[in-house]
């Protein structure tokens, strides 16, 4: 919950945090959520109980998953930018046609 000094206190795996930031408390909570999720989806599939560990394979987790979408929203927008060309040389065909 935020404190006076706009902070706002989450926990992840186990540990409390208090987070400060420019974002709305909604954002930071559902991040908070999410790294306390891969922190414990990890440590049920390892068998380390080393927290530093557990976040670090997290943190790889999380880098990877941002990777593949950055690179599938990277396809994304090179095939919206062929449509958008094919678009336009098809209307300027039409244009070109009707004058």
């Amino acid at each position: 919950m935020a404190d006076s000094d706009d902070t706002i206190d989450v926990e992840i795996f186990g540990q409390s945090y208090k987070i400060r930031g420019d974002a709305e408390r909604e954002h930071i909570e559902k991040i908070a959520d999410y790294v306390d999720r891969k922190m414990r989806e990890i440590a049920e599939t390892t068998s380390t109980i080393d927290t530093l560990k557990v976040a670090i394979l997290a943190s790889l987790n999380i880098t990877d998953e941002y990777f593949q979408l950055k690179k599938k929203n990277a396809k994304l927008e090179d095939e919206a930018r062929r449509k958008v060309e094919e678009y336009q040389s098809s209307l300027d065909d039409i244009i070109k046609s009707k004058a």
